[in-house]
């Protein structure tokens, strides 16, 4: 104990001594520096993957003739989606970022020789239609610029340095993106496990970056015209009081989410294990079957096949305001097609896990609120909260995401969606833990290891070109 007490005391003392430092001050000065291209970087790859979706998808089609976006028009969008993907992971350095199949990483940056891989296999991903999100590229966008410009301007930095570098860009990327600079900063905190004395010498400069880089945000999207590409919810109804029986419902929801979660998550560990023996045709079969999945939603409700499509960042809102259009039979259907969806694109494609997770909890409380007692919002915020924590395994964050969303009635709701994130987290904790060996291996001890297999063709075997990122393991 005593031990402890004075290891806390000395952290305590550096933590202190860093923050009068000259050198903090010129980190807090690099913040600012750096807050402004990040950011400005950040908002144009958004504004790219805005205007393609719907070049690629509505605009296209009318070129070649057609009078609209025919029925089957996701699939050889999804095809060639597959095959760019499938192109810059097997070929291009940094083997186009980060694995989503492990979750929401917020750790380590990329070289900047990698980022150009990373950002032309997210454009293929995001704007051809897959499941996934943007986050994760635009952590790699604003870490690697942030950390590889003062590699190159200062050679030599310790280590710490040039991480807490990093992640200072990182926060300046993602600024604006979750509708609020705070909960992106908290988002980042908490999936990088900063705490202790340190917390507030590393959070500052990412604080401030972040804040510049709202503003940047704003001040480009109201210069252009373009808007800010951030996450928010207009026109939510006004959220009820909670009553004893939707604290019951968001039991369920907690629940419910775990499980679906799981399933989602085992579909696309096992497609990813295949995956990385025959990239190139397994990811284009697989874009295959997402864009097929959402043209099979479509047809089956009559609802548009962008339902399923993309990560449903721009979907979540009409979702909320168009509920009473959606019958349960429709939404049991956009949930079986939707979480199929991401399964796939977790596994082949390149992105972030957090908006699709928000999307299919949202449409899975949509479905809750067909059940007596159940208000449409707390049904709504209690479904994103759950599926959430169930993904990213940041329960903090959950519940900010979840009740910031809503907006001024996120209060009145928090208390449920508290209890379905803890039962969510719960849950999803007890079906990851691993099974305990049986057999001999267990009353005997580890035995010999099996004998080698023969080693891939070259040609099935994804490279590793110098110098690039590799995605952290789970």
């Amino acid at each position: 104990m005593a031990g402890g007490a004075a290891g806390a005391e000395g952290a305590a003392g550096d933590a202190d001594t860093l923050l009068r430092s000259r050198s903090y001050l010129v980190l807090l000065a690099f913040a600012v520096l750096l807050g402004v291209p990040v950011s400005a970087a950040a908002f144009g790859f958004l504004a790219l993957v805005g205007k393609l979706e719907p070049l690629l998808y509505h605009d296209l089609p009318r070129g070649l003739g057609f009078d609209g976006t025919p029925p089957w028009w996701p699939v050889p969008l999804l095809a060639v989606g597959g095959l760019l993907t499938a192109l810059c992971v097997r070929y291009l350095p940094g083997r186009g970022g980060h694995e989503p199949t492990d979750g929401f990483s917020a750790a380590g940056t990329p070289a900047l020789t990698a980022l150009p891989g990373i950002l032309l296999a997210a454009l293929a991903t995001l704007a051809f239609g897959a499941v996934l999100g943007p986050e994760a590229p635009l952590l790699a966008l604003g870490g690697g610029l942030a950390a590889g410009s003062v590699r190159l301007l200062r050679p030599g930095l310790p280590a710490r340095v040039y991480a807490v570098v990093g992640a200072t860009g990182s926060f300046a990327a993602v600024s604006s993106l979750l509708g609020s600079p705070l909960l992106g900063a908290f988002l980042l905190m908490e999936a990088a496990g900063l705490g202790g004395p340190m917390l507030g010498p590393v959070l500052v400069p990412g604080l401030l970056a972040s804040g510049i880089g709202a503003l940047i945000f704003v001040g480009i999207g109201s210069w252009t015209g373009l808007g800010t590409y951030s996450l928010k919810l207009p026109n939510v109804p006004k959220a009820a009081d909670p009553t004893a029986a939707q604290f019951g419902w968001a039991l369920l929801i907690g629940l419910a989410a775990a499980l679906l979660a799981a399933a989602i998550r085992w579909l696309a560990r096992r497609s990813r294990d295949r995956v990385e023996v025959r990239r190139l045709p397994l990811t284009v079969l697989l874009g295959l079957l997402v864009a097929g999945l959402a043209v099979a939603y479509a047809q089956g409700s009559d609802k548009p096949a962008t339902d399923v499509l993309y990560s449903g960042q721009s979907a979540m809102g009409p979702l909320l305001s168009g509920a009473a259009g959606y019958s349960v039979g429709t939404l049991f259907l956009l949930l079986a097609c939707k979480g199929l969806a991401y399964a796939a694109s977790l596994s082949a494609f390149r992105g972030g896990p957090i908006f699709p997770s928000l999307y299919v909890g949202a449409a899975g409380g949509v479905l809750m609120s067909h059940l007596p007692g159940l208000p449409l919002v707390a049904a709504f915020a209690t479904g994103m909260g759950a599926m959430s924590v169930a993904v990213l395994r940041l329960p903090l964050t959950s519940v900010l995401l979840a009740t910031l969303l809503i907006g001024r009635d996120g209060l009145t709701v928090m208390p449920l969606v508290i209890l379905a994130v803890v039962v969510s987290y719960v849950a999803t904790a007890a079906l990851s833990r691993p099974a305990r060996p049986q057999g001999p291996q267990a009353a005997h001890g580890p035995q010999a290891p099996p004998a080698p297999t023969a080693p891939p063709h070259p040609e099935d075997r994804p490279p590793h070109p110098p110098g690039s990122a590799h995605p952290a393991g789970p």
